[in-house]
């Protein structure tokens, strides 16, 4: 049953049950409650969208930060566009670390609530007259609107804001942290949703023209990259007689615009399944990995070029000019040891290709991303070379790994990274080590290999940290003490039992 509010705010339907179900003062809690309120409010068609684009398992989803942040910072890196959050007071306070985080220097809207305005419909309103306070053509192209888990469960229907207020776009997507697995693939869930938008109004004619355009056919690059790597990417399409398009999420609405106008689409990331399939539906052809290392450069040239029609000569000729320096500059900054590589940003498949091409033995590979086809490529040509594959990974699956292959180097998540270095195992952040360096073509053929060479080398420093500390403890033993202290698990089970009895007590009253 749809959702529909009156002008008095009251709440037509079944979804004021459901909202009264849901906690205003926080967001984090069980999830399946929040799932099932979400259902029952008439969110169903969007969680089962997300199950279908997002799947999980073998496990339930991986651990990861808060969705939101993804799509947050999607919009916060687009040029004249607002955000407004809706959610759990805590929730947005922690979000807009992320505009501080990556320097976006941009504010962050927000529509508080409580119980009443949330049972009674009157959120909903509110985040309405926020929009027509905001929308306004001389500051913005567009304005994003995102429920989180408690707006989500309740069922806030954004869907029903208006969808331009002033000539300015007004997006609303729902991004519930039981319903979206991971940040990376929130990304896609905002871009998505505006790439719809778009194609929308392309339909309808005449668009803004794009700041820059290219006269030759363009191959549009999904996913976020280094900045030099779509400047490499353009070099080498150049022989075939293609141009590098925009890079989608993009930074300004009208590159949107130009990202449909493309011969093909690279999906560089390749969890990109909203966007993919708006490309899909415009009649737009999708071609999976990236050009990383040598075979990876030669196998997505050639699939690049049959995907837009480039004769076989031309796309022989691209090849021939690129890959001898990509082998040479292979060999002159050779990777020596065992790593392992694991993360949630999606390029974990190609950063593992590249390292076992530089020389690396590379056993395991985790990503918190699903299995798509278009890592397909990457998978077989991983397996084939002796590396495991894990899709969906948690952190106790690539712990895991760690213990088990004891490398020389772990390239990780924070926890991943911890836990190695407190085995005196050599480790590296991968977000912010790793794929914040160009990775594609000659350049990211020697990226890797001085900053992965220099941490496998401190071994010996780990192994001096670990004799100096040694004999001081662990865990509730940590530190230096005249007599060391005594572990209780007795304790520890008896006020367990306590707060669950508690809990359980709490529960029955509020029901």
């Amino acid at each position: 049953m749809a959702t529909i509010f009156n002008r008095t705010g009251k709440v037509q339907g079944a979804s004021s049950e459901a909202a009264a179900a849901v906690p205003a003062d926080g967001a984090c809690s069980n999830k399946d409650e929040l799932k099932a309120a979400a259902e029952k409010a008439g969110k169903a068609g969007v969680l089962d969208q997300f199950a279908r684009d997002y799947p999980v398992g073998p496990h339930d989803q991986p651990q990861s930060m808060c969705p939101a942040f993804g799509s947050l910072r999607v919009g916060l890196r687009m040029r004249r566009t607002a955000t407004i959050l809706s959610g759990s007071a805590c929730c947005v306070y922690g979000l807009t670390f992320t505009s501080h985080f990556y320097g976006a220097k941009r504010s962050v809207g927000y529509v508080p609530f409580n119980s009443e305005t949330l049972v009674t419909g009157k959120l909903f309103e509110d985040i309405r007259d926020a929009v027509y306070e905001v929308a306004k053509p001389e500051d913005y192209d567009a304005v994003i609107v995102t429920n989180l888990c408690v707006p989500t469960a309740s069922g806030v229907p954004l869907q029903i804001l208006p969808k331009e207020i002033n000539g300015v776009r007004v997006i609303g997507i729902d991004v519930p942290g039981f319903g979206v697995p991971t940040h990376a693939e929130a990304k896609d869930v905002l871009a998505g949703a505006m790439l719809r938008y778009a194609a929308g109004e392309i339909r309808t004619g005449p668009v803004a023209r794009p700041k820059t355009t290219s006269d030759l056919p363009t191959v549009t690059l999904l996913g976020e990259m280094f900045p030099a790597d779509p400047v490499i990417i353009g070099r080498m399409l150049a022989p075939m007689g293609l141009a590098a398009g925009p890079v989608v999420p993009t930074r300004e609405w009208r590159e949107l615009f130009a990202a449909f106008d493309c011969a093909t689409v690279a999906a560089i990331h390749p969890f990109y399944t909203a966007s993919i399939r708006e490309f899909e539906t415009a009649g737009r052809s999708v071609v999976g990995s990236a050009p990383v290392g040598y075979d990876g450069t030669a196998a997505w040239l050639e699939a690049i070029g049959q995907a837009c029609g480039v004769a076989g000569e031309k796309r022989a000729e691209a090849q021939n000019l690129i890959l001898p320096a990509i082998k040479g500059a292979l060999a002159q900054k050779p990777i020596q040891g065992r790593i392992t590589v694991s993360g949630y940003e999606g390029s974990e498949l190609l950063v593992a290709r590249l390292l076992i091409e530089s020389g690396a033995d590379v056993p395991y590979v985790g990503t918190a991303c699903p299995r798509t086809p278009w890592s397909e490529a990457d998978r077989v040509w991983l397996e084939a070379r002796g590396t495991h594959v894990q899709y969906r990974a948690s952190l106790e699956q690539d712990i895991e790994a760690v213990l088990d292959v004891r490398p020389d180097l772990a390239i990780g998540t924070t926890p991943v990274v911890q836990k190695a270095k407190a085995l005196s195992i050599p480790a590296l952040y991968f977000t912010n080590l790793i794929s914040a360096r160009p990775l594609m073509g000659p350049a990211g053929a020697g990226s890797l290999a001085q900053v992965v060479m220099a941490a496998i080398r401190n071994k010996h420093r780990f192994d001096e940290m670990s004799a100096f500390f040694e004999g001081v403890g662990s865990g509730h033993a940590a530190g230096i003490w005249r007599e060391v202290p005594v572990d209780r698990p007795d304790f520890k089970k008896k006020y367990a039992g306590m707060l669950a009895a508690k809990a359980k007590a709490e529960e029955s009253v509020g029901t």
